[in-house]
C-alpha cells in the first residue's frame, strides 16, 4: 500500500518559514520524481517545486529564490523549505509522487499552509 504523508504545515507570519515534509511508504522511492503542487480556495491545483530522481530541481516562478526543494533517498522523504512566504502562498500543499518509467503517480492527502498576520 503506498502512502505519501505530508507535515509541516501550519500557521505563519508574512516573512517567515515553514518546511514540509512528505514521507514515503510502499514504493521505491529513488525510482520516483517528487514534487509538490498546491490548491488555494477557488483556484486550481499549480505545480510549486518537483525534484527529479537524480536530484535536478524546477520551480515556479512564483516561488523561485523563495522555496527549495530536497530529497532524502535514505529517508524516503521530501522536503520543501519555504522562506519568505507571502498570504498568496496560502494553500493545501499536496506531495506527488511518479515513477520515473511508467506511467504511475501517487499523493498525499495534503497539508494547510496559511500566511497571514
Amino acid at each position: 500500500q503506498v502512502q505519501l504523508v505530508e507535515s509541516g504545515g501550519g500557521l505563519v507570519q508574512p516573512g517567515g518559514s515553514l518546511r514540509l515534509s512528505c514521507a514515503a511508504s510502499g514504493i521505491i522511492f529513488s525510482r520516483h520524481n517528487m514534487g509538490w503542487y498546491r490548491q488555494a480556495p477557488g483556484k486550481e491545483r499549480e505545480l510549486v517545486a518537483h525534484i527529479t530522481s537524480s536530484g535536478s530541481t524546477g520551480y515556479a516562478d512564483s516561488v523561485k529564490g523563495r522555496f527549495a526543494i530536497s530529497r532524502d533517498n535514505a529517508k524516503n522523504t521530501v522536503y520543501l523549505q519555504m522562506n519568505s512566504l507571502k498570504p498568496e502562498d496560502t494553500a493545501v500543499y499536496y506531495c506527488y509522487a511518479k515513477h520515473v518509467l511508467i506511467n504511475k503517480e501517487y499523493w498525499g492527502q495534503g497539508t494547510q499552509v496559511t500566511v497571514s498576520s
